[in-house]
């Protein structure tokens, strides 16, 4: 294992993501940082040069299907759980500050 990652630069990532981190969760993970990297590390020391490349997965085919027309859920399903409505709409908070 690599002499890991310090307080300071998990704080730094934690900041540049908006996360407030508790003391404890600052070294927690600059443990588990520190564990990824090094099996990162670890990956990039695999010999691959004899692996041709993947680009595709899931086959070349489309999966294409008919369109059909079916009937959509009245307002009143659609916003049975909803916790606040208007007018047949959903009512969301402001996302501005």
């Amino acid at each position: 294992m690599s002499q890991g990652l310090t307080k300071a630069e998990v704080q730094h990532v934690a900041q540049l993501a908006n996360l407030p981190l508790k003391e404890e969760e600052v070294v927690d993970f600059s443990q588990k940082l520190s564990e990824t990297i090094d099996y990162v590390k670890r990956l990039n020391e695999v010999k691959t040069t004899a692996v041709a490349p993947t680009y595709q997965t899931g086959g070349t085919q489309n999966r294409f299907r008919e369109d059909e027309i079916t009937p959509s859920l009245p307002p009143t399903e659609a916003l049975k759980n909803a916790e606040r409505q208007y007018n047949n709409f959903f009512v969301a908070p402001d996302v501005w500050d």
